[in-house]
């Protein structure tokens, strides 16, 4: 479980890509203090599992699905991307709960100024929009951001310089594609509230068995 606070930003060192996966190699160097073979970071909000830990870095596998319903597959060499290790158990929850499964993409259809705030909107898919609520959570390629602003088909998030500077917000254009998650409190409540469908009991008993036994 993660929180959507970035702790620093990777670099793509090296994209090794096979039929329908890949191994990112990504250099870091504050996550790696205690950084294992097999721990989980989260990389533009996707969980990855560390398969190697190396002196100014880490190695990752990527399959099939994740390429599928993320954006890493845009990634390039030199590429910026967020970076966050697992919550540690006696740690702070900065953001909220993020479990690092995108729910899929969004596009950056704008990006203005407002003083020292950036504005960000976010075109996405109504099975994804259907779970943005204003002054709920949403994460954006691993950042825990507050809605602002939500429409039919967008949402808009502000985001502070802080957060401009310490993630890759900061390099974003309009058009460019990032990873969506949303709030996991919201998918829970409606799966409680929504009607399961009852299946019909199917019985073997035939009407020549009751003929037979007299019921």
């Amino acid at each position: 479980m993660f929180t959507g606070i970035v702790e620093e930003l990777g670099t793509v060192k090296k994209i090794k890509k096979g039929a329908n996966s890949a191994v990112f190699t990504i250099q870091a160097e504050k996550i790696l203090d205690d950084l294992k073979t097999g721990d989980s970071v989260a990389v533009n909000g996707i969980c990855l599992t560390v398969t190697a830990c190396l002196e100014d870095g880490f190695t990752a596998d990527v399959m099939h699905e994740t390429l599928n319903r993320s954006a890493l597959i845009q990634l390039s060499l030199g590429q910026h991307v967020n970076l966050e290790r697992a919550m540690p158990a006696n740690g702070r929850f900065g953001g909220h709960i993020v479990a690092g499964h995108v729910d899929g993409t969004g596009k950056i259809t704008e990006i203005r100024r407002d003083d020292n705030a950036v504005w960000y909107t976010i075109q996405a898919s109504p099975q994804i929009m259907k779970y943005i609520v204003t002054k709920g959570s949403v994460t954006v390629d691993g950042i825990s951001l507050t809605v602002a602003k939500v429409s039919e088909t967008d949402f808009s998030i502000s985001a502070i310089p802080h957060t401009v500077k310490i993630t890759v917000l900061g390099e974003r254009k309009e058009g460019d594609i990032v990873n969506l998650e949303t709030d996991i409190i919201g998918k829970y409540v409606e799966k409680l509230i929504t009607p399961v469908k009852e299946q019909p009991i199917k019985s073997n008993i035939t009407r020549d068995f009751l003929n037979k036994y007299g019921f």
